[in-house]
């Protein structure tokens, strides 16, 4: 604990030890209210799952019939919850201190334009045609070249392939004005004609929609598709568009903030991903607290938290797009997102495409990426088991999406 601290995460922190507080003493003022005096808010189910509240009125119910006192288990919950919160800390201080660092060089960038610029991973004697890799908007471009193990622009240069990686970088003065066909339209298809021929475009999260989008207007100088962990449909099932239009409608408290800044900031992008798993953040600290601080796992946990929370804001004009036509009105499955004036659909993508469905994925449903594999003509469907993050950098990507996305591009 006498380290130099080293980082500031996990942003926002205020929220996630506010979110983590709420629910234990909520969770603590609930435990022995009779059912008939419980929050109103909480029949939804939260912040205590059906399950939980199922849990605890079998608890009252155990401690009614053995006359013991509730004041008892009030407090035995209290000294838990205490517990609870001391690891939470503990784990939130151990990955602020621990030492590990990136370290890895850029490959040189052949093509830049503003703040963006294209990363070359492949190796001399490589063949084939180039492999451009489009990542989100809103983090950095490095998840695919997270560490030395860890890096799947680093495994298919040595497995022979060209990879590319789309470095967005921080939008200046003149991205905070982009709309998405400012992007797809503008930087990605420049990108795409500064490589010597016909590629192949692999979209990652957002930028699986983004790649769609090019493949469609470009079929010239697209050879194929490859869309990992890519929404499609944010309606797919009643609960996808309850969490979906939510979100839409956080648009006009958020507003003037973009109007400030010209971007929708960082700290607001983490709190949209802190709602999608309130007190997720809590619990893998703690579990991160239980860890041999040396160990590899702990270096990797480190480095995909210090990834997360440097993320990049999001151009105004491309977050009202994305918040209140993709979530709000599903614009993509209605087939009324429109990129330069032309409907975005994947039944015209006629090519080859690989799509990649993880099934722990939180950030994108799997009903929402299956919508888009099904849409398109000929997609080789992958499903992965991993989750939304784990499958492109965690300990078990290679097995979960790098060798299948590898046999794909090979077969090409």
């Amino acid at each position: 604990m006498t380290a130099p601290l080293r980082r500031r995460g996990p942003r926002p922190l205020p929220l996630h030890l506010m979110l983590a507080a709420s629910r234990g003493w909520l969770a603590l003022a609930d435990a022995t209210m009779p059912s008939s005096s419980a929050w109103p808010s909480w029949r939804a189910a939260w912040p205590i799952s059906r399950a939980g509240q199922a849990e605890r009125q079998r608890i009252l119910a155990s401690l009614a019939d053995g006359n013991h006192a509730p004041e008892a288990f009030r407090a035995a919950l209290l000294r838990r919850l205490m517990r609870q919160d001391r690891a939470l800390l503990a784990g939130i201080a151990a990955y602020r201190r621990h030492p590990w660092q990136r370290d890895l060089p850029d490959p040189l960038a052949p093509w830049s334009e503003g703040g963006s610029r294209l990363l070359d991973y492949s190796l001399p004697g490589a063949k084939g045609p180039s492999v451009l890799f489009v990542p989100s908007l809103v983090n950095r471009a490095h998840v695919l070249d997270l560490t030395a193990e860890t890096s799947m622009m680093r495994f298919l240069a040595g497995q022979g392939v060209r990879p590319l990686l789309l470095d967005w970088g921080w939008p200046g003065e003149a991205e905070r004005a982009f709309t998405l066909t400012d992007y797809v339209a503008g930087r990605l298809e420049r990108a795409v004609m500064a490589l010597p021929g016909p590629a192949v475009l692999v979209g990652y999260c957002m930028g699986g929609l983004l790649a769609l989008a090019a493949a469609i207007r470009r079929p010239d100088r697209v050879a194929a598709l490859g869309l990992l962990a890519t929404p499609w449909d944010f309606h797919a099932t009643e609960e996808d568009a309850t969490r979906a239009r939510a979100a839409a409608a956080l648009l006009p408290a958020i507003e003037p903030l973009m109007e400030a800044t010209g971007t929708l900031p960082v700290d607001v992008i983490q709190m949209l991903f802190a709602g999608l798993d309130p007190f997720g953040i809590a619990r893998k600290f703690r579990a991160f607290a239980r860890l041999d601080q040396r160990s590899p796992r702990a270096a990797l946990f480190v480095a995909l938290e210090d990834w997360l929370n440097d993320g990049v804001p999001l151009a105004a004009p491309v977050a009202r797009e994305a918040l209140g036509g993709w979530y709000g009105a599903n614009t993509p499955a209605r087939l009324a997102w429109r990129v330069a004036g032309a409907v975005v659909d994947p039944a015209a993508a006629r090519l080859p495409a690989f799509v990649a469905i993880p099934h722990r994925d939180r950030i994108v449903p799997p009903a929402s990426a299956r919508a888009l594999a099904e849409r398109l003509p000929s997609a080789v469907v992958h499903e992965a088991e991993a989750g939304h993050i784990g499958m492109a950098a965690g300990s078990t990507a290679e097995t979960a999406l790098w060798r299948p996305l590898l046999a794909w591009l090979q077969s090409l």
